[in-house]
């Protein structure tokens, strides 16, 4: 028989721009400051660039770009956090975000998450409108978002656009082999 699912999931309300991301704390790998992406030629305008991270060179998205929502307080120390990417495939093992101000742990129900989506589409990488207590979110479609930029590296625009490490990067013989 298989363990019943928690009553409760730790969860983190990230800042991005004038929005909320929601998502399961166990995703987040690490909340680091901002530094200037490296570019990726062709990519679309929600992918800012490529940052180095612990030795990966991890693809950085602007989720509010990707979901056309406000950009917020340009005075906001802006952050960047780190997300383990849910597919498996190695080449992505990790997505970055861009966000605004520090994330905020806490821990939900099903009772305390209340959709408040209105009928019309939501937008490319956005999979819910959540209410939260008091704080309106947006639940990210991590998969989308991690198949958009697999399709990248597919393509060939760019054989870094997603997380690979580096060839000199300590270790990247036994990761990428």
């Amino acid at each position: 028989m298989s363990d019943p699912l928690p009553r409760e999931i730790r969860c983190v309300l990230v800042p991005v721009g004038e929005a909320r991301m929601l998502l399961p704390n166990a995703t987040i790998a690490e909340v680091v400051t901002y530094s200037a992406p490296e570019p990726v030629e062709g990519a679309p305008h929600w992918l800012l660039g490529r940052i180095a991270w612990r030795g990966w060179r991890v693809p950085l998205v602007s989720f509010t770009q990707l979901a056309g929502t406000a950009e917020g307080d340009s005075e906001l120390v802006v952050r960047v956090a780190v997300l383990k990417a849910l597919g498996g495939d190695p080449r992505l093992p990790f997505i970055a975000v861009q966000t605004q101000g520090f994330p905020r742990l806490t821990t939900l129900n099903a009772e305390l998450i209340i959709p408040t989506h209105d009928g019309k589409g939501l937008p490319d990488g956005v999979r819910a409108h959540v209410l939260v207590r008091d704080d309106v979110a947006m639940i990210p479609d991590l998969e989308w978002i991690e198949a958009h930029l697999l399709d990248l590296l597919d393509a060939g625009q760019d054989d870094a656009a997603a997380g690979e490490m580096p060839p000199d990067a300590p270790g990247a013989a036994d990761i990428l082999h």
